[in-house]
């Protein structure tokens, strides 16, 4: 068998992988043939405004990209991974598939810039001739290789610095306009008739000029060094860009008078020292900004391929000899195509643009919550102030609806229907996530707040969360859906496993209580399991809920299951005294032979000793517990409750105080809430037919006794100790 050929993957540093494709995607059309005309609308100080405000948003994106990428091994597909890797696959993915077809679009965009320019020199080609000629050479370039494309954007960036010199040089043949407006009346354009406008429309057009900050961040499986090349180039490129757009704001109010800037959209090439170069760096520019976005889309398909999240991701996730993405590619080549068949691209243009900011806003959110959670693990080399990622996420959103309210919605909800589709994948990572970290943190100043509005539980968020000793793997599986209809779906079950010192025994409970754990987890019920050990059960669980007072999210129901073992009943009858004493209910439940549950659907719930004060003070003594636990088995059942109540001559008293404590409690409708004397209990358990007897624990039963009342009415019973903790009438 031969070995397979090692590939030889060209790497690439600041400036060739980062600086360079940031710096050309920033300096593009708009700075030719929109920024003079921004500045007849605003005048020199709102143009300034429009420049300060845009640049704020992207550097912001731009140094939370840098501090995130200093802390992190990001992998291929830039801001992708970026995302992944702190708030998981499925948002990664979401944010990550409209990001790569954003950039495959903008290739088609920039070749209808890039014709527009053209078409003045071949004005006898068709225009969608001219558009697959472009497109040809684009492909023809980044299929040779990442490395002659980036080498052909040396040529580019070195024509379009001639280019702003030439604009500049233009200062020094032409006569200046000194009659400067520094607060523009926003009169408008050709296309509305100079009808007027706003401050927020000339920030709209402007404002894709500035962005561009991803285009190195995109190639970040192809560099040498991420972490130092992503944060140099890309914060270098912004800044340097930034200088370039303030200087060409005193540059055009000199060249020609705010009336020439509305009107003449070419007054940079016009005016320049020397038109033809200007022109050359339009053409560059369009053409750059089309290779930036042709080589860095694939890079985007071919980490999401990477990552299992589309539909044939081995195929997309192919790489040749050279490291090239060949199949991402491919595929990239044909979604351009069908822009450019579009032929008019302005429908789509507005969500395309929305794509690009719901990235950067994420950027930022990610940056805003890693420094928020303030792990060990977050030590970025560059580190940054946390109003930089707020200032970055707040503002591409606000941009986002300053654009079009209507397609920033439609894109947000595109994108959540892309994240429950990644959901339903349930995509698994190898590298981990920060959500843990984030809902910890959540967890922990959600207790802070808890515990300062009330140290005590109220008793209205009471909610059942069982603490279930093991000692056998048959403890629970006569009672494994009991526990789940009393818990779900909102309780939680915590398994105390007894180590018994009997190697099979044990070996047992090693395997069963992870198999039991991940079928309560599969049905949404929180669930975790622990061993301790020593020789007396009641013991160990005494220490063990001692300990647990301690918690704040802690256990607040003892439940057992009573078996043939007779050895435990004498410690259950011990857990009972020690539930109490640590304010823990006891639920105990005692399966009538192998009988069990029988339907899942009646269910007998008796009632008595209610205090003498329980209609003025809400205390109906220990009935709290056998009340909530019926509710709970007749939600998730779907059945049916009797509600036996015995009267007697202190706190239940005549149906005047039954249907009272019907009203309190609220009984589904179709409750049967009967009382009967006390005295005919046992003939009325005997003739029960129901699924499950649910009886409050007297001061005097013991195990024994309960064990009797169940062989006596033939029917399984839970047995409830209340813990003064809960209260049914809330």
């Amino acid at each position: 068998m031969k070995a397979e050929p090692t590939k030889t993957v060209k790497k690439f540093g600041t400036m060739a992988g980062v600086f360079t494709p940031t710096f050309l995607t920033i300096l593009g059309v708009i700075m030719y043939i929109r920024h003079p005309w921004v500045v007849g609308n605003a005048g020199i100080l709102g143009a300034l405004a429009i420049i300060i405000i845009a640049v704020a948003i992207t550097l912001s994106t731009a140094l939370s990209l840098s501090s995130i990428t200093t802390n992190i091994r990001i992998g291929s597909g830039g801001a992708f991974s970026l995302i992944s890797q702190s708030l998981g696959l499925e948002i990664g993915g979401a944010i990550g598939i409209p990001f790569f077809f954003s950039q495959a679009i903008a290739v088609a965009m920039y070749v209808f810039g890039f014709r527009e320019g053209l078409q003045s020199l071949l004005p006898e080609y068709a225009p969608l001739v001219l558009d697959l000629m472009v497109f040809a050479l684009v492909m023809l370039i980044a299929f040779i290789s990442t490395s002659f494309a980036f080498k052909i954007q040396y040529v580019i960036m070195a024509i379009i610095i001639l280019s702003i010199a030439s604009i500049v040089g233009g200062l020094f043949v032409n006569e200046l306009n000194y009659d400067f407006v520094w607060f523009g009346d926003y009169k408008g354009s050709v296309e509305n008739n100079f009808s007027g406008t706003s401050f927020w429309v000339v920030f709209a057009v402007f404002f894709p000029a500035v962005t561009g900050v991803m285009a190195g961040a995109n190639m970040s499986g192809d560099l040498k060094n991420p972490r130092k090349n992503i944060p140099v180039g890309t914060i270098s490129a912004v800044i340097i860009t930034t200088l370039v757009y303030m200087a060409l704001v005193f540059v055009a109010a000199l060249l020609a008078t705010p009336t020439e800037l509305l009107e003449n959209y070419n007054v940079f090439i016009d005016k320049a020292y020397y038109a033809p170069i200007v022109l050359a760096g339009l053409l560059g520019a369009t053409l750059s900004s089309a290779l930036g976005s042709f080589v860095g889309a694939p890079r985007i398909l071919l980490a999401l391929g990477e990552k299992r999240i589309l539909p044939k991701s081995p195929f997309l996730a192919k790489t040749n000899k050279k490291g090239e993405p060949i199949n991402a590619m491919i595929i990239t080549s044909f979604i351009v195509l069908l822009g450019l068949s579009l032929r008019d691209l302005n429908t789509i243009a507005p969500l395309i643009t929305m794509f690009f900011m719901i990235t950067y806003a994420m950027v930022n959110v990610v940056a805003l919550i890693e420094q928020s959670l303030a792990l060990p693990s977050f030590r970025p080399t560059l580190k940054i102030p946390i109003i930089i990622p707020i200032i970055g996420a707040f503002g591409s959103l606000t941009v986002m609806f300053i654009i079009n309210a209507i397609v920033a919605m439609a894109s947000i909800v595109l994108i959540i229907v892309f994240y429950y589709y990644l959901v339903k994948k349930k995509l698994k990572s190898d590298a981990g996530d920060s959500r843990s970290g984030l809902f910890t943190a959540l967890a922990e100043w959600s207790t802070k707040k808890t515990n300062e509005l009330s140290p005590n539980r109220e008793v209205r968020s009471w909610r059942p969360d069982l603490l279930i000793p093991v000692t056998a793997p048959k403890d629970i599986r006569s009672a494994f859906k009991l526990i789940e209809s009393t818990v779900a779906p909102k309780g939680s079950v915590k398994f105390l496993a007894v180590k018994s010192f009997d190697k099979d025994v044990d070996d047992k409970l090693n395997v069963f209580l992870p198999e039991v754990s991940a079928r309560l987890k599969s049905k949404n019920i929180a669930t975790s399991y622990t061993y301790i050990s020593g020789n007396d059960l009641a013991e160990s669980l005494k220490i063990s809920m001692q300990s647990l007072n301690a918690a704040f999210f802690k256990p607040n129901t003892l439940f057992l299951t009573v078996n043939g073992n007779e050895e435990l009943h004498e410690s259950y009858q011990k857990l009972i005294d020690v539930a109490k004493l640590n304010k823990y209910s006891v639920l105990l439940y005692v399966p009538f032979e192998n009988v069990g549950l029988s339907l899942e659907r009646d269910i007998t719930l008796w009632l008595k000793e209610f205090p003498s004060g329980w209609k003025t003070n809400f205390d109906i003594g220990n009935n709290d517990i056998s009340i909530l636990t019926a509710l709970m088995l007749q939600k998730n059942w779907k059945g049916n409750i009797n509600v036996k109540v015995a009267l007697d001559s202190l706190g239940m008293q005549n149906e005047e105080d039954i249907s009272l404590l019907n009203d309190l409690v609220r009984f589904p409708v179709n409750s049967i809430i009967e009382s009967y004397d006390i005295q005919s209990e046992a003939s009325l358990l005997k003739s029960n037919n129901s699924d499950i007897n649910i009886i409050p624990i007297l001061k005097e039963n013991n195990i024994k006794e309960m064990i009797e009342i169940v062989n006596f009415t033939r029917t399984s019973a839970i047995f409830c100790l209340d813990s003064l903790n809960e209260n049914a009438l809330v």
